[in-house]
């Protein structure tokens, strides 16, 4: 009779008897996880050389207009100008995080671990791009709370104050959508490759390349064209959606609008909202073919 060639050997693995938490779990795991990841919370010192010297810059900016208008008394910029202002910074910060967020799991290979859980193929993209939404509101939201802080404490009783917290509020929503804006266009181009290089030069060229295309449109004979050429690029879009829903806070005697809305303000809206709806979409749709594989 052959003796046995396999030994089993007790080394004390005992199974997991604890809580089994489940799929709102999960999200909010990757969610948390994704929002330090944009910033290099958890990570090298490299890695939050970029993201915080971002912060560092449009906290100095608002700190800056705060203290020149406590000084001359008058308001240099309003919160919903801060947001246009610091739009070509959140464009490089959208560079640099959306590949942190997803490139870099495409590269190590660990979305099979991810979609081997009962994870729906939906909630990994969706709680990626909640998280750098989350990361570009607090990007443009926290210096406008620096200026209405400053603009508070200077201001003139009560009902001035309230007057100000009118004024963020607005400022506010529309930090909000240049975030929903550019981390959906931003995700979903990083979610192409997983080489991080490239996804940033992507998100860059796609921002940046399509603004000679609004400047072809502008100087069109047609009227209507010159009105729609906003349309053509994802900073100019938001502008435009900005300045139809509140022009009086975009435009004042020191800031003129480079964009011609005329009647087509609705239009950059709708606009608006089907760009970031096909990205979404697309989105999901790319990770229900990464995880059916």
């Amino acid at each position: 009779m052959p003796e046995p060639t396999g030994v089993i050997h007790d080394i004390g693995y005992q199974r997991y008897t604890g809580p089994r938490l489940g799929r709102r779990h999960v999200f909010g795991a990757l969610y948390l996880h994704g929002v330090r990841t944009t910033f290099g919370l958890g990570r090298s010192a490299k890695a939050k050389i970029f993201p915080w010297l971002v912060v560092g810059i449009v906290l100095l900016v608002a700190a800056a207009v705060t203290a020149i208008r406590s000084q001359i008394g008058e308001v240099i910029m309003t919160y919903a100008q801060f947001a246009d202002a610091m739009s070509w910074l959140v464009i490089f910060f959208v560079a640099v995080a959306a590949p942190e967020l997803v490139s870099r799991d495409m590269r190590s290979g660990v979305l099979p671990l991810y979609f081997s859980r009962p994870l729906p193929h939906a909630d990994y993209p969706l709680a990626k791009l909640l998280a750098l939404v989350t990361a570009l509101f607090l990007l443009l939201g926290a210096p406008q709370l620096l200026m209405f802080l400053g603009g508070a404490f200077t201001a003139d009783g009560m009902g001035a104050v309230w007057d100000e917290l009118l004024d963020l509020l607005p400022g506010l929503l529309y930090a909000g959508l240049w975030a929903v804006v550019f981390a959906s266009v931003g995700l979903l181009v990083a979610s192409m490759t997983g080489k991080r290089a490239f996804a940033a030069g992507g998100i860059v060229a796609v921002f940046l390349m399509t603004t000679p295309i609004v400047g072809i449109l502008s100087v069109l004979p047609s009227q209507a064209a010159n009105q729609l050429a906003g349309i053509a690029s994802p900073p100019t879009l938001v502008q435009g959606v900005g300045l139809w829903t509140m022009r009086d806070l975009l435009i004042t005697e020191s800031n003129t609008a480079d964009l011609d809305l005329g009647a087509f303000g609705p239009v950059y809206a709708l606009a608006a909202a089907a760009l970031v709806a096909g990205c979404v979409a697309l989105l999901l749709a790319r990770y229900k073919k990464v995880a059916a594989r």
